[in-house]
């Protein structure tokens, strides 16, 4: 089956323009206060423009659920580890504000599931991730809830999360979630990412993007593209058919998987976006969506992810074990 990526890169600003100089360091030289845009001046080490590359063809990938959600404890440093550890080539985690505004790694609005924060904190319930400093949330164990191997795995901020990206050769998937809580949260990441010129400069055409910023609010996503106009941005959840041309700046649309059909992908790919369902953790359903003509896909298994496209793109038959007898008893996760 022959596999298309309707993605014209002339529709992306970033190729040539971002400045690899010590400035990027400094996020004051690049983020104005009264949240422009951040100003990227060109490269002019050539005299001539490179030419344009239209349709470039992207390979499948399996996007890593939250660092590896079903075989570590999610939105950690160790699940990131994790997923690198069993080939992913790139990682979602998700982003929230502290009440100091620091930004944490955290899919919940709410810090009991995944943390002893009712233990540590006994009266501060509802346990709001927005009511609490960071220096607070570093005092809290993420990990035992997911199994006792991993006690003390603390809660990552998003830096320590870029640090270790960046030292694994990895590449990222950024949701922001519910921006509403956090007004201000996108120029605060864009702050950050412009601390790392590493995450502003893009993959060859022929690679994964090295960095996609997604969220379900599309308002707060087309905001944070206006802020980082050489990243790709992508929207979550279902974009009605009739609706995907009113979202011309966005390069992804990321739906939940029940959702779809080869009829709705198409039309998302004919619009010039790709698109990769969240979350899908058996074999049938990952084929399944293959089949449709998706460009990968949002698991919390990332091998069994890679051997379905492995096979998908050898044109095997032969089944592809499912995770949830082997590794973790688990259904599909519909939530991103």
């Amino acid at each position: 089956m022959h596999h298309r990526i309707g993605f014209v890169v002339g529709a992306v600003t970033f190729s040539m323009s971002v400045l690899v100089s010590p400035a990027l360091a400094d996020p004051s030289t690049l983020v104005r206060n009264d949240h422009e845009p951040i100003e990227v001046r060109r490269v002019h080490q050539n005299a001539a423009t490179p030419p344009q590359q239209t349709a470039p063809t992207r390979p499948l990938i399996a996007v890593s659920h939250r660092g590896a959600a079903g075989t570590a404890p999610e939105n950690t440093l160790a699940a990131i580890d994790e997923g690198h550890r069993l080939g992913a080539e790139t990682v979602e985690i998700d982003v929230q504000l502290t009440s100091d505004e620091e930004i944490v790694v955290m899919h919940d609005t709410t810090l009991e599931r995944t943390t002893d924060v009712a233990e540590v904190f006994p009266d501060r319930a509802p346990y709001d991730v927005g009511d609490f400093t960071m220096e607070e949330i570093g005092r809290l164990d993420a990990g035992s809830s997911f199994d006792d191997e991993f006690a003390g795995e603390p809660v990552p901020t998003l830096r320590e999360a870029l640090d270790r990206l960046e030292e694994l050769d990895m590449n990222l998937l950024l949701e922001v979630k519910e921006p509403s809580l956090y007004p201000g949260i996108e120029h605060q990441v864009s702050v950050e990412l412009a601390r790392s010129p590493h995450w502003l400069m893009p993959n060859a055409p022929g690679e994964p993007h090295r960095l996609v910023i997604q969220s379900f609010d599309w308002e707060s996503t087309e905001h944070s593209k206006s802020l980082l106009p050489s990243v790709p941005h992508g929207l979550l959840g279902l974009v009605p058919k009739d609706e995907i041309a009113d979202h011309d700046w966005a390069h992804m649309i990321n739906p939940n998987h029940t959702s779809i059909d080869a009829d709705y992908v198409a039309a998302v790919q004919d619009a010039g976006l790709e698109i990769m369902p969240y979350t899908i953790n058996e074999a049938d359903g990952m084929r399944r969506v293959l089949e449709m003509g998706v460009d990968g896909f949002i698991t919390d298994f990332p091998e069994t992810g890679r051997r379905a496209i492995d096979e998908f793109l050898e044109g095997r038959t032969d089944p592809v074990s499912d995770p949830g007898s082997e590794e973790s008893g688990e259904s599909v996760e519909l939530v991103s």
